[in-house]
């Protein structure tokens, strides 16, 4: 249990990861607000104590009550590939618009990418590089963040719950041979960075090896690189993207979301 409750909003609550999120969130004593679309199927997956928050991160008006006077934001964001929800639309400019309606508030960020996420593949549909744009705006932001790229979901064996925390993103096979993880676990370190000190600014690929899953989790935050301030991408990854060649709106999002910073003093 969390010794200072907070008020934890979770964004993709109804997904896979974002479901056991809310669980976790609940079970250590925050109060647990999930951003869903639709009400009755969230009533369905949530638990009782999850508060339920309608809105649609693609339509910026409808983010105002999910935001206010929140502590911490976990953002488990995927889109499905539809014409509603592309990785630009959802994955980029749904994370974007949770920002934005956040004005003056300053809470800890959670935010879950994906391990690879730096090889410029076009493979998944440049999925990706807006998922790596998505980190980029977070650290514009200059809120306190923890950015997580976890590895294959639930593809560990048996005894595999040993976790492992790397930085560099150099596994890009694309296959489960980068690294496997329980969903379960991913949920855990999400919510447990919002309150670890350790966890700050820290962007890590979260893998799960042979061994038992660890009681405290600040000796695996502690043991990373911090981010480098005013920096767009994290301590050791490959400056393969430069930002003069990224598309005109994408340069004038981290530059709206930098000069908010700036206004509200965070």
């Amino acid at each position: 249990m969390a010794t200072t409750p907070m008020t934890v909003l979770v964004v993709g609550a109804t997904g896979s990861i974002g479901r056991l999120v809310v669980a976790e969130s609940i079970a250590r004593g925050h109060i647990t607000r999930a951003l869903v679309r639709d009400a009755s199927k969230a009533r369905r997956s949530l638990p009782n104590e999850a508060q339920i928050t309608v809105g649609d991160v693609t339509r910026p008006d409808t983010l105002a009550q999910a935001v206010a006077d929140v502590d911490a934001v976990v953002l488990t964001l995927g889109s499905d590939g539809s014409a509603h929800s592309s990785p630009e639309s959802v994955d980029y400019a749904g994370i974007r618009n949770v920002l934005v309606a956040l004005g003056t508030e300053k809470p800890r960020i959670a935010l879950m990418t994906a391990i690879g996420l730096t090889s410029r593949s076009s493979v998944y549909d440049h999925l990706l590089d807006w998922k790596r744009r998505s980190e980029r705006l977070v650290r514009a932001s200059g809120l306190p963040y923890t950015i997580v790229r976890p590895g294959w979901f639930d593809m560990n064996g048996p005894d595999e719950h040993g976790l492992v925390f790397l930085q560099g993103d150099t596994r890009r096979s694309g296959s489960p041979a980068d690294g496997v993880i329980a969903r379960r676990q991913i949920a855990q370190v999400l919510v447990d960075a919002l309150t670890t000190p350790e966890a700050a600014n820290r962007t890590f690929e979260l893998i799960a090896e042979s061994g038992s899953a660890p009681t405290d989790l600040a000796p695996l935050f502690g043991a990373l690189r911090q981010d480098t301030p005013g920096s767009l991408d994290a301590v050791a990854d490959e400056a393969n993207m430069p930002l003069e060649q990224e598309p005109r709106h994408v340069r004038e999002d981290l530059a709206a979301v930098t000069a908010s910073t700036r206004t509200t003093g965070t």
